[in-house]
């Protein structure tokens, strides 16, 4: 008989309810698309922001004192200590290995660049003013587990321009900044064929005046596979496959600094204490959690002799956006929650006061106030469901809209967020409806048959 009241309730009210469900429906459909997009906005955003480049600097631990102002560390980078090449591999068998996208080492030398030929009678009184910066582009670094694993500086700095293509790693070739490549054109002589250098030419590379007394004057010739445009110190330099920087600095198997790139989770408070003063427990929790600061310690830990030190700028820009991305998806969520509720409490009173008679009818054949309150309470929770499982249809696909515009990649459904919009669904018709139920408990039936 229960079941029956509630079914005849929906089948003689089909408008008034279908009007209710849609309006829950929307507001549970809004919820749901920023549920699944928090939810996911994490890793989508990391792996966006890693397009600012790398946000871990490792260098020599016996380099210099740190000297840290205002988050930024301004300890020189080009001079001091080097580090072992063949350590890097160690850096995919850290805890949170899946989490490093990439990493280059890098190594920075004074060289002496011309678009031809010198003489040795030249050699002497030309100083080594440029630089070469030596690094992988794409270089396959070979696991401890017999895999191999691509990385470079081409992945950890994505947004330096090439016009052109990156050098091979195992080729004679370079890539020549932007502002270089305009400096060199301009030394052309005019009796020269070539105006201007260009992708094909050939560089002629000589060691500084300390190495070359120890190598001679032979030039390492390069051909140019690119132009480089990074708007930064790279657009002087020329940049080459490791070895050649390694030779021409006297420096074979090192390098001088590491650049990791990494995805994080936004640090907190708890993030940046010291590991030193933590309790075991502590310590646990934040070695699970994928903090900046925590990769950081674990590659140090592999890196014997390295400073491990988080690029702060990048780091803190990162956690700031994601925390005002995923406090404004909130926001909508419960806005939509509080429409949602006061759509559903205006409908539930509307729907009290039309059915007053009936109300009556029911307490006056012996209905109390608990059995006509559960009546009406049944009848709102199966609009809850009926409207939450809507909403979370049409979420899911405003999720996807919304995804795939933005993060160029759209949001799994849930099954937890499922479970968790019918609940809101639920609370939020309980809540909406709760005072127009109150009222109802709470009729007298004689009153309403009488027609006051």
């Amino acid at each position: 008989m229960f079941l029956r009241l509630v079914a005849d309730s929906f089948s003689r009210r089909p408008r008034h309810k279908l009007l209710t469900g849609a309006a829950l429906a929307l507001g549970m459909a809004v919820a749901t698309a920023a549920l699944s997009v928090s939810l996911d906005v994490g890793d989508r955003l990391s792996h966006e922001f890693r397009s600012l480049g790398a946000n871990l600097l490792v260098t020599p631990q016996a380099d210099t004192l740190p000297l840290e102002i205002g988050g930024v560390d301004y300890r020189p980078i080009n001079t001091g200590a080097y580090l072992p090449e063949s350590d890097l591999p160690k850096i995919k068998t850290v805890f949170w290995h899946n989490n490093i996208i990439a990493f280059a080492p890098t190594l920075e030398t004074s060289i002496l660049v011309s678009a031809y030929p010198l003489t040795v009678k030249q050699l002497p009184v030309l100083h080594a003013d440029d630089k070469l910066l030596g690094a992988w582009a794409s270089h396959p670094v070979r696991l401890p587990d017999g895999t191999q694993y691509p990385t470079g500086i081409a992945k950890t700095n994505p947004w330096w321009r090439v016009e052109g293509a990156w050098f091979q790693d195992d080729a004679d070739e370079c890539v020549i900044g932007r502002k270089l490549a305009e400096k060199l054109s301009a030394e052309i002589p005019p009796t020269s064929a070539a105006s201007h250098l260009k992708i094909g030419d050939t560089l002629y590379i000589y060691a500084d005046s300390s190495v070359r007394r120890e190598s001679g004057a032979q030039p390492v010739a390069l051909r140019i596979t690119g132009i480089l445009d990074t708007g930064g110190p790279e657009d002087d330099a020329v940049v080459a496959p490791l070895p050649i920087a390694q030779r021409l600095a006297g420096k074979p198997g090192q390098y001088r600094t590491l650049y990791v790139s990494a995805l994080t989770k936004p640090e907190d408070d708890f993030a940046r204490r010291n590991p030193a003063g933590m309790t075991p427990g502590e310590l646990e929790r934040w070695s699970c959690t994928p903090y900046v600061s925590s990769i950081a310690h674990s590659i140090q830990e592999v890196l014997p002799g390295s400073d491990v030190r988080v690029i702060r700028r990048v780091a803190e820009g990162e956690g700031r956006i994601l925390t005002r991305v995923r406090t404004l998806l909130w926001l909508v969520t419960l806005a939509a929650l509080l429409a949602a509720a006061l759509a559903v409490g205006a409908s539930s009173a509307a729907s009290v006061i039309e059915r007053r008679s009936e109300i009556g009818l029911m307490k006056a054949l012996g209905a109390g106030s608990g059995m006509v309150g559960l009546l009406l309470a049944a009848e709102q929770l199966l609009l809850a469901v009926v409207g939450g499982a809507a909403g979370y249809a049409l979420g899911i696909f405003l999720a996807r809209l919304v995804g795939e515009k933005i993060f160029g990649a759209a949001p799994q459904p849930s099954l937890l967020v499922f479970v968790v919009i019918v609940g809101l669904a639920t609370t939020v018709t309980l809540l909406g409806s709760a005072l127009p139920l109150r009222r109802a408990a709470r009729y007298e039936p004689a009153p309403i048959l009488r027609g006051e």
